[in-house]
């Protein structure tokens, strides 16, 4: 039975599926093909943590940030260094401060 998936998988899986004694085929995604499927894996991990919230959830979403952060936004590194600065900037959510609203006096 053939099953389709047309879905970005880890370096990995193909190992696997072949220890399992299954064939497989795959192709080497393109940048616009791999920019498109990193953000819909970054959707499918978010939709898997909401429906299970889990450390194992938590850390797939952060496999797929760190692959877009080196894709796209030169790496990990850089990508820390612009959320120090925002947490310098804005704080983070320790407080757990909800905004309920604002005005103008």
């Amino acid at each position: 039975m053939i099953k389709k998936y047309n879905k970005l998988i880890r370096d990995r899986i193909p190992e696997k599926i072949k220890a399992n004694g299954e064939t497989y085929k795959f192709h080497i995604a393109g940048n616009d093909e791999y920019w498109d499927k990193l953000k819909q894996k970054l959707s499918e991990e978010i939709d898997e943590f909401r429906e299970h919230p889990s450390i194992e959830e938590l850390a797939d979403i952060q496999e797929v940030v760190y692959a877009i952060a080196d894709f796209k936004f030169d790496g990990i590194s850089n990508l820390e260094k612009i959320r120090v600065e925002k947490f310098k900037k804005r704080g983070d959510f320790g407080r757990r401060l909800v905004l309920d609203e604002t005005g103008s006096r």
